[in-house]
């Protein structure tokens, strides 16, 4: 049975999906078998497995992090946000059914029994689970039925590392508060703290790391320095999303819908130098991008609404106009359609005109469609001219079925309509031919030269994990971290 370790944080966005996936590098540096788990994931961003199950984004990255292939055991509960009071719930990687918030929270003690079997099997198969927490593990009123945070820990039986982020400022209040608002049998679960995001001369916070020792009564696991690393963010807390104006060189704009998803599918294009990728909220901030991107949302009939009443679509519509290529990728390949109707309500209900960049006509149906798919680019013109006959591979997470007329972008769907071209492939452009030659093409186009050599998103990522494996590692106490490994609870 494998041993755990589980990192909390004393609230969202502190890092602790990056530090899950640098100890799962670290372990399987050390030559150890490691898988990672979140028994509960809120997440816009997904992913599917070899065996067409939906998990969380972020633990499809820690499982690549360990080399190994991801799984719906490492993510039995994925909650993906349709409105602001409710979520699609999808449970062992398929679709439960929408539940309003209320509702969820009322039930979700009786998917423990899943939540504990996938984490049962997941340990019976390595020598190490490093487990993910999620928010905070005191929201007070959220307590009484955690299935995430100290409840999962002591289901499991699992020690702690609770990690806070100084760069946000009160790093005392994070670690000291949250530990005061614990139980004393859930503050003796936590065996170590880490302070993570650090800035500047480590030393200078020695004092700092004494204070905490002393206070707390716990050792200070680490002090994780701002770790520059290229890696993919779990959600719209993503500070990459914050970037609206154009960078020098190639400009690649994407709209930020309000439900945008999987804008992990742009990541690969950071990789080159001279491009810059930006998230547009309004239509002011357009200008003249040199490819315009209309990303996934779980939304698409609401983001199509909020497009038209924000001018979104008028600027979308004269972009295409003065020939700027634009592409859609799935919930954006349906918004650039001529139609788009939910009749049975799996996302809101009701209907609306489309973009009409495309020819295609969506509906939504109550089957979700969730696999893995490769294939070519179809011979083209124009400026996507350049994918011709481009192999690619990524995978599919829809609920509409497109019915679309036009010209196949790809001998596995899609359409193209001049220079506009939408599919429902996420990671269509992860593979160097087709991103290598989309940057190519953009910078020729515009009289630039671009010197970036191309590389396959996966080979990328690796070096990446090694970066931040290697930079953890550096300002870890790991004879602590398998120490607390070794004793358990």
């Amino acid at each position: 049975m494998a041993k755990t370790i589980m990192l909390q944080g004393t609230m969202s966005n502190v890092g602790k999906s990056f530090l899950t996936a640098a100890l799962c590098r670290i372990f399987r540096q050390d030559g150890y078998s490691c898988a990672p788990f979140k028994s509960q994931n809120m997440a816009l961003n997904s992913y599917v497995t070899a065996d067409g199950l939906e998990i969380g984004r972020a633990q499809a990255m820690q499982a690549q992090a360990a080399g190994i292939e991801p799984s719906a055991l490492m993510n039995p509960i994925l909650l993906k946000p349709t409105t602001d009071t409710g979520s699609q719930v999808i449970v062992s990687g398929r679709v439960l059914g929408n539940m309003r918030a209320r509702d969820y929270f009322r039930h979700k003690t009786e998917l423990i029994p899943e939540i504990l079997e996938a984490y049962r099997t997941l340990a019976a198969q390595y020598d190490i689970v490093v487990i993910e927490g999620a928010g905070s593990p005191v929201e007070l009123n959220l307590k009484a039925d955690d299935i995430v945070n100290m409840g999962l820990a002591a289901l499991v039986r699992s020690p702690v590392l609770l990690v806070g982020d100084i760069d946000c400022g009160g790093i005392f209040a994070q670690l000291l508060g949250t530990l005061g608002l614990l139980e004393p049998a859930e503050r003796d679960m936590v065996k170590g703290l880490i302070v993570n995001q650090f800035r500047g001369d480590r030393a200078l916070f020695q004092d700092g790391v004494e204070i905490l020792e002393e206070r707390s009564r716990k050792p200070v696991a680490g002090v994780i320095p701002f770790i520059t690393c290229d890696l993919e963010d779990e959600d719209s807390l993503s500070g990459k999303l914050e970037q609206q104006m154009p960078g020098r060189g190639v400009d690649i704009a994407v709209i930020r819908l309000p439900k945008i998803s999987n804008f992990t599918d742009f990541d690969v294009f950071s990789q080159y130098d001279g491009v810059s990728v930006r998230y547009v909220t309004r239509p002011e901030l357009l200008g003249k991008p040199d490819l315009l991107i209309l990303p996934g949302t779980k939304s698409t009939i609401a983001d199509l609404q909020w497009m038209r009443k924000t001018g979104m679509a008028d600027g979308v519509c004269a972009c295409a106009a003065q020939g700027i290529p634009v592409f859609g990728i799935c919930g954006g390949y349906q918004l650039m359609g001529e139609s788009v109707s939910d009749p049975l309500g799996c996302e809101g209900g009701g209907s609306a005109q489309g973009l009409g960049l495309l020819r295609g006509k969506t509906v939504f149906g109550s089957e979700k469609q969730q696999r893995r798919t490769q294939g070519h680019f179809s011979a083209l013109s124009g400026f996507f001219g350049c994918l011709s006959g481009a192999p690619f591979e990524g995978y599919e997470i829809h609920m509409g079925r497109t019915e679309d007329p036009g010209m196949p972008l790809t001998d596995r769907g899609g359409s193209i309509a001049g220079d506009a071209a939408g599919c429902y492939i996420h990671g269509i452009f992860d593979r160097a031919e087709v991103s290598g030659a989309l940057v190519r093409a953009l910078a020729a186009r515009k009289g630039i030269s671009c010197s970036s050599p191309a590389v396959s998103r996966q080979a990328y990522r690796d070096m990446q994990f090694d970066l931040l494996a290697d930079a953890v590692r550096e300002s870890m106490d790991m004879q602590l971290i398998y120490r607390i490994l070794e004793e358990g609870l």
